[in-house]
C-alpha cells in the first residue's frame, strides 16, 4: 500500500522521503532522534523513556507493526531493563523482524511472541550488540529464510559474520544494487545471508 517506514530513525541520517512511520531506540543517539521530522504520522519508541515497558501494536494502512522489548548493556557495562525493542512488520503475508541493538538471547516468551519470522535485520559486529555465538543461535531460534546484517562497518565483523553463517549452514550472497524487493514466492528456499553494501557492490 505505499507505506513507508524508516527503521532506527535519527538525526544524522535521514530518508530521502519522510516516512509515515519512523521505528527508534535507545543504543546511542544514531539509533533515534531528538528532533524528528513534525510530518511523520507514527513515531514509534522502543523503549519507554519514563521507564517501565512500552508495547506498539498498529496498524498503519496495510502493515501491522508491533514491538518486543528487550533488555539492552549502557556504556558502563550496566543492563538497562527494556532499553530495546525488536519491531515486527507485518505486511504482504510476510514478518519482518528488526533486532534493534539486541543484547541477550530471546527467551521462549520472547519467541512465541515473535511468531515465524521470515527476514531478520540483525547487528552482527560481535562486540557492541550480542556476540557471535549468541546471536547465531537467536537465529537459529527464530528461523527466518532471510537474514540481512547490520552494523557491518565494525572492522573483520563481516568477513567473521559470513564465515560462521556459511558454518551454520546458510547462503550467502551480495546485493548488486542498493535495494531489495522481497515476496512471499520470491523467498530463498534456504536459508540466506544477504548483505546489502551502500553502494550495492
Amino acid at each position: 500500500g505505499g507505506i513507508r517506514i524508516a527503521t532506527d530513525y535519527n538525526d544524522s541520517v535521514r530518508p530521502l522521503l519522510v516516512p509515515n512511520v519512523a521505528t527508534m531506540n535507545g543504543a546511542h543517539s544514531t539509533h533515534y532522534s531528538v528532533l524528528p521530522d513534525a510530518n511523520i504520522d507514527h513515531l514509534l519508541y522502543g523503549w519507554n523513556r519514563d521507564g517501565g515497558p512500552i508495547d506498539h501494536d498498529l496498524m498503519v494502512g496495510d502493515v501491522r507493526i508491533r514491538n518486543i522489548q528487550t533488555n539492552i548493556r549502557g556504556w558502563d557495562g550496566e543492563t538497562r531493563r527494556l532499553g530495546n525493542s525488536i519491531f515486527v512488520f507485518e505486511v504482504a503475508d510476510l514478518c519482518i523482524a528488526h533486532f534493534g541493538h539486541l543484547h541477550h538471547r530471546l527467551t521462549q516468551e520472547d519467541l512465541v511472541r515473535l511468531g515465524q519470522i521470515d527476514v531478520v535485520f540483525a547487528a552482527i559486529d560481535n562486540s557492541s550488540t550480542l556476540r557471535l555465538d549468541s546471536l547465531m543461535q537467536v537465529l537459529a531460534d527464530v528461523e527466518p529464510r532471510l537474514v540481512i546484517p547490520m552494523h557491518f562497518h565494525f572492522p573483520g565483523a563481516l568477513q567473521t559474520f559470513t564465515a560462521r553463517a556459511i558454518k551454520d549452514g546458510f547462503k550467502v550472497e551480495t546485493a548488486t544494487e542498493p535495494r531489495l524487493i522481497v515476496k512471499r514466492e520470491n523467498l530463498p528456499l534456504e536459508k540466506t545471508v544477504y548483505i546489502m553494501t551502500p553502494s550495492g557492490s
